[in-house]
């Protein structure tokens, strides 16, 4: 299963119908899901909760989030160089952190090693009906 994929199941899965396997993207990262509950002190918003390991130099494709989509990423191991709206570029270091405003442009987000994996944890807390999470920059 690809990322996109992937991340087309879980944006399903916020609207209750399940989470999908792990992924790997022909990139270099594997996106696995790890958490998803509807907030009940939040009425109609979801956490999830997935971990993207990435291979020595491996990337994610550019991509978009959901308008109601806050995302908060933290590395959990090796360094991850990401570039969100017009904001540099920044390699983060494990347990460094970053977040992405709804709507934001996630222009890159790699392995900022040629020769270590590196994974990071990432957050969303979003509308729990929104049906995609991610559009890739390819798809516009």
């Amino acid at each position: 299963m690809t990322f996109k994929t992937w991340l087309l199941a879980a944006s399903f899965a916020l609207a209750g119908t399940g989470f999908a396997s792990a992924g790997d993207a022909k990139g270099g990262d594997i996106v696995t899901p790890a958490f998803q509950h509807q907030l009940p002190n939040i009425p109609g918003k979801t956490l999830t909760t997935v971990v993207v390991s990435y291979k020595p130099g491996g990337t994610s494709p550019s991509h978009t989030h959901a308008k109601s989509a806050f995302v908060w990423a933290y590395v959990l191991s090796g360094s991850i160089r990401s570039q969100v709206d017009d904001r540099p570029a920044k390699v983060y270091r494990a347990p460094e952190s970053w977040y992405e405003d709804p709507g934001a442009h996630h222009k890159v987000s790699e392995n900022a090693s040629k020769t270590k994996p590196a994974s990071l944890l990432a957050v969303f807390v979003a509308d729990s009906d929104e049906r995609t999470l991610t559009t890739f920059d390819k798809d516009k």
